[in-house]
């Protein structure tokens, strides 16, 4: 099989980002081990310049895709900028894979109303992962410049795209906007090659994600319309997996 470099223009404050999460998750399941991500982050300091607005967009993303939000805090304790999370997600990816954490931070920002604009609340959602990045490090990154420059770089290289953006290898870009058909043609199109497995158990699922909203479940497990959360509540009722009530729906992991 043969692996093609992603770049996935993103931010942990975009609301877009957070509803193409089942669609990010799915494609990952579908070419597995084939679509290593880049990161790159475009900021959303422009955003907090009108919380209404904003505020709005979160729930159009959430209408549109069916990913709980929960935008109360942004109006009613709004962050005072949005470049320190992408500072962090910059920091962790010197030491790994920052995919992890950046879910930790969509999760505490979209339906969590927590803070993520200062280095004590971004060190406290490293340290609440179970395998999360090493504090020490990341907070030695936190102050460097070149994780100053790094994240400047991003910036400038997602002016004037819409977050979120895929580029797939060297070719076709798609937005969070498209269908996931377009996301899997591109994909193709670039090299990558479907694994042909059989799409997970909804335990297997939450084994490799640790967290999933329902439509994220519907998605990667192929269980559309109301079979993700029939088949999502019947193993709670077996105590096989754990609900977590959060505005617009649930968050699941296992028991």
């Amino acid at each position: 099989m043969t692996a093609v470099g992603l770049t996935y223009f993103t931010d942990p404050f975009c609301p877009w980002s957070w509803a193409a999460e089942p669609s990010l998750r799915r494609l990952l399941t579908e070419f597995d081990g084939q679509a290593p991500i880049t990161y790159v982050i475009g900021g959303m300091t422009h955003a907090l310049q009108d919380l209404g607005h904003f505020a709005g967009q979160w729930l159009e993303a959430g209408a549109a895709s069916g990913m709980p939000v929960d935008p109360r805090v942004l109006l009613s304790d709004p962050p005072a900028a949005t470049n320190p999370a992408g500072l962090a997600v910059k920091a962790v990816a010197e030491a790994g894979d920052p995919g992890p954490y950046l879910r930790r931070l969509r999760e505490a920002i979209m339906v969590e109303g927590r803070r993520a604009d200062h280095g004590d609340a971004l060190l406290e959602m490293a340290r609440e992962m179970a395998k999360g990045p090493k504090l020490d490090r990341l907070r030695v990154a936190f102050g460097s410049d070149a994780i100053v420059e790094a994240l400047g770089a991003d910036l400038e290289r997602a002016q004037g795209r819409s977050l979120p953006t895929l580029r797939f290898g060297d070719g076709a870009e798609v937005t969070g906007d498209d269908p996931y058909e377009r996301w899997r043609e591109a994909a193709i199109a670039a090299g990558a090659q479907p694994s042909g497995a059989a799409p997970p158990t909804i335990e297997a699922a939450l084994g490799r994600w640790g967290t999933m909203a329902t439509p994220e479940v519907a998605a990667v497990c192929d269980l559309p319309g109301p079979r993700a959360p029939a088949e999502l509540w019947r193993l709670a009722l077996e105590w096989r997996v754990r609900p977590r009530r959060v505005l617009g729906g649930e968050l699941w992991s296992l028991a």
